[in-house]
């Protein structure tokens, strides 16, 4: 007579973690790497700063918020992490310029940029009601700021060797978000931008790619009326808010050697609202 089958046993819940270890390479690979991010003081920035840190890069960021980037530095450097924070205002080319200059001097050069700086805060109008001085605004930072600081940082990012730019996008440019026009097609900018730097910057095996978040619970959001909020939270795939967490591995991983033949791409990242 035959045994009755037995169901096999359960692995412990400690493997889920053992594979989480395993599968980290590419980000310890991170170690040592040196790094600049913009809009770093808070929101995706800020966890972007704190994600490389925890992976071993060296750090340097920038923001206009310098009482809250300073905080953030100290309190980094605190933990024994090698962080830096220094003034940085994407609207003034002469900013961008010393920023990194300095960042380069400090570290020694560039492996990394992060163009996470923008002003998000000009929704809430339909096109015919924007300003001509808030549509200039926007693009002078998340367009023209974008551009400027990824050629500032280039030859640095040359002489690396290895050097990666991830561009901070927003899946509003995929899908057409409405009374959101200035910030929408900045970031439709920007994507296109990633792309045709991709081919000038890949002479010089600089990567460069681009990340689509979805609505992500920041301050930089917090203005965002709550039906837009739910309208996301129906539409994901994945039926829950978006955290910075949900952002920060792309962006390392797009960072990492892991990645180094991957470039001129955009990543959405946003719990399958948008599907490419």
């Amino acid at each position: 007579m035959l045994k009755p089958l037995r169901p096999a046993p359960r692995k412990p819940k400690q493997q889920a973690t053992a594979m989480h270890n395993e599968a980290s390479p590419a980000l310890a690979a991170l170690h040592g790497r040196r790094v600049l991010v913009t809009g770093g003081a808070r929101g995706l920035g800020a966890a972007f700063v704190r994600s490389l840190a925890q992976a071993g890069a060296q750090v340097v960021f920038g923001d206009v918020l310098h009482d809250e980037g300073r905080a953030l530095a100290a309190s980094l450097v605190e933990q024994g992490h090698a962080v830096t924070y220094l003034p940085l205002d994407l609207a003034d080319p002469a900013s961008i310029k010393q920023f990194a200059d300095r960042a380069a001097v400090q570290l020694g050069g560039l492996d990394a940029l992060i163009n996470n700086a923008a002003i998000t805060n000009s929704g809430g109008k339909f096109a015919d009601e924007l300003s001509i001085e808030t549509w200039d605004a926007v693009m002078n930072v998340n367009v023209r700021g974008t551009w400027l600081m990824s050629t500032a940082a280039l030859p640095y990012l040359r002489d690396s060797g290895r050097g990666s730019i991830v561009n901070i996008a927003s899946d509003t440019a995929i899908w057409g978000a409405p009374k959101l026009l200035a910030y929408v097609a900045s970031k439709g900018a920007v994507i296109s931008m990633t792309r045709s730097l991709a081919r000038e910057f890949g002479t010089h095996q600089v990567t460069v790619n681009a990340i689509a978040p979805g609505l992500t619970e920041v301050e930089a959001t917090a203005y965002v009326p709550a039906e837009r909020h739910q309208y996301y939270l129906q539409g994901r795939a994945l039926t829950r808010a978006q955290v910075p967490d949900d952002v920060t591995g792309p962006v390392l991983f797009l960072l990492s050697d892991a990645a180094r033949f991957v470039t001129g791409q955009l990543l959405p990242v946003n719990g399958g609202f948008v599907m490419n």
